[in-house]
């Protein structure tokens, strides 16, 4: 079953239902402002519309679905993104792989641009940053790509994840609300001895190829937010061992750093410091919660 996490998606929305072909839809929406909740009940009434009256993020939206599908008999499910439109059979592709590969815990086809002139950008860089361009590129010189390229993570805008994972792990974490839920459970996929792949001959496209990214200005609200999210990331990664040893030695090195700063008359460079110690802090029940939750192996 696929699984659509709407908000405000109207631009997006025909072409990624429309790419689903025959497969069962569940949409989930996080109190779309706009028509899109209208334009799915008048367009597509064979897709089960799940409305929510306010946003609850990425994670929770897609558990929400993920619940739907297994309670009606879903052996996989599949996330996409409403800004993601499937190329032909891409979930058919994917899903004859993981029948035969019950090592991985999530696949995902390789994601394309729009205008499908190369790989989305992020995809790319993920593919750079774990080695694997490097192999695929030789791979494709010899004529010997293989079905399946491991990698560590890979973005959720397209996720095939079979029933048994989602039994071994579990859902998105509460912890997150938008962003970084991703990386959270492939984390937790990895420490529960699974594989993740990105499959070439799976194909997608993750329209963003001309969107807008806006800075983020150090000091403003979104500078903090988006120090809360890495924070996320790293400390709730059950991976990680002696957490409560080295959180603290972290927290000791931040207030050594904002006395240093303080003292050589840097207030503002001090008050960021201290913002952050104060951030981290006040993190540190909600990471120590989510690390024992997900960290029982069944």
């Amino acid at each position: 079953m696929i699984i659509v996490v709407t908000y405000n998606g109207l631009k997006w929305i025909d072409e990624c239902l429309q790419s689903c072909g025959d497969f069962p839809v569940v949409v989930v929406d996080n109190n779309s402002s706009d028509n899109t909740k209208d334009f799915i009940k008048t367009n597509y009434p064979n897709v089960h519309l799940i409305e929510q009256n306010k946003n609850l993020g990425f994670g929770q939206a897609n558990n929400i679905g993920i619940e739907y599908a297994i309670n009606h008999g879903a052996d996989y499910v599949f996330l996409l993104n409403q800004d993601a439109y499937l190329i032909e059979d891409c979930l058919g592709k994917l899903i004859k792989i993981i029948q035969d590969k019950l090592e991985y815990g999530i696949l995902s086809p390789f994601h394309y641009t729009k205008s499908f002139t190369g790989l989305d950008a992020n995809f790319s860089m993920f593919m750079s940053r774990y080695n694997i361009s490097r192999d695929y590129i030789f791979d494709a010189n010899e004529n010997k790509i293989k079905d399946i390229y491991s990698i560590p993570f890979v973005n959720a805008a397209g996720w095939l994840i079979p029933k048994r994972t989602l039994k071994k792990v579990g859902y998105f974490d509460s912890l997150f609300f938008h962003y970084g839920e991703d990386r959270n459970y492939c984390q937790r996929v990895l420490y529960h001895n699974m594989k993740i792949g990105i499959v070439p001959n799976a194909k997608m496209i993750h329209d963003r190829e001309f969107r807008e990214v806006k800075p983020v200005l150090k000091y403003s609200d979104d500078y903090y937010e988006e120090y809360i999210r890495y924070s996320k990331v790293e400390w709730a990664d059950i991976n990680l061992k002696n957490f409560d040893s080295k959180f603290s030695l972290h927290l000791k090195q931040i207030r050594r750093s904002y006395f240093k700063s303080f003292f050589k008359f840097k207030f503002r460079k001090a008050k960021e410091i201290l913002s952050k110690y104060r951030i981290l802090k006040g993190l540190y029940p909600s990471l120590k919660n989510s690390r024992n939750r997900n960290s029982i192996k069944i």
